[in-house]
């Protein structure tokens, strides 16, 4: 048994042009709690088959991006649950896999949340290179049947994460050049 936590809410916004925090509390319940809440009632079975746990995040949970002071931490808290909980659940046959996507070509951004609340009808960041829905399921898929531990899908991305504990500064410039001016 596999249990997949794919549901996700974007938003785009400076903390400065934000006018209803709802939209952060209602952000950080489909992002984080939604993950919490559905690997804790699936646990007991996964548990019995000896199953995996997979948690699609986000490389702003790992990188702070301006813009998504309510995205960023939302993926991150996501991360690190499921993170603790493999270790939690070390020994037990239950794997837990950890997807950190970059950019991927859905509407996600577009239909997220604006500094009002309402669908931003807009991304703050450069698609053009997006990943491909296709490209995205297919490492997906991948990473679940080797079971592994985690999947950070891009060079460029991996080199990014190993470049932010020795030289932050780097990485700071090349999350805002991603950015839409």
């Amino acid at each position: 048994d596999i249990l997949i936590n794919n549901a996700g809410v974007s938003g785009h916004a400076r903390l400065e042009e934000v006018t209803d925090f709802a939209w952060y509390e209602a952000m950080m319940k489909v992002n984080y709690f939604g993950t919490l809440y559905c690997t804790r009632h699936a646990l007991p079975y996964l548990r019995k088959s000896k199953g995996q746990v997979v948690g699609i995040s986000s490389l702003a949970g790992r990188v702070g991006v301006p813009g998504r002071t309510a995205y960023s931490p939302s993926k991150a808290a996501q991360a690190m649950f499921l993170e603790a909980l493999r270790l939690e659940l070390a020994g037990t046959g239950v794997d837990v896999t950890v997807v950190y996507p970059g950019v991927v070509a859905t509407d996600i951004r577009l239909r997220g949340y604006g500094p009002d609340g309402q669908p931003a009808g807009r991304s703050g960041l450069k698609e053009d290179n997006a990943m491909s829905v296709e490209e995205c399921a297919r490492q997906i898929l991948e990473a679940t049947h080797a079971r592994k531990r985690q999947l950070v899908m891009t060079l460029q991305a991996r080199i990014g994460l190993w470049l932010q504990l020795i030289a932050p500064r780097v990485v700071d410039n090349m999350v805002l050049k991603k950015l839409k001016k």
